[in-house]
């Protein structure tokens, strides 16, 4: 899945996205990450696995940002027929829990 936030700066993207650790204040990416968190602990059994990985990235003017390794800056968009879109040099981190996300 993919969440996009666009729009100008001190808009409340950020706020959006993330919120406040209060729960009723939570942002999108804490309610999303804990329904597919959810789903996952309904549906799995011996026949079904899942794998979940978590990516995090900014565009601000024009220039792709990893930020969840904040050294990787400049990153481009690529097409590959196998792998879809992505963006190349983007960390993937393997996630079993919600806490993991936000750690």
């Amino acid at each position: 899945a993919t969440i996009i936030a666009y729009g100008q700066t001190g808009t409340g993207k950020t706020y959006t996205m993330e919120g406040e650790p209060e729960p009723r204040l939570r942002g999108i990416i804490p309610r999303a990450t804990e329904e597919i968190f959810g789903h996952i602990e309904n549906a799995a059994s011996d026949r079904k696995k899942f794998l979940v990985r978590a990516s995090y990235l900014q565009i601000y003017n024009e220039v792709i940002s990893d930020l969840l390794k904040p050294d990787r800056t400049n990153l481009h968009i690529r097409e590959d027929k196998r792998r879809g879109v992505f963006v190349e040099g983007l960390s993937e981190w393997v996630v079993r829990s919600p806490k993991e996300v936000y750690g």
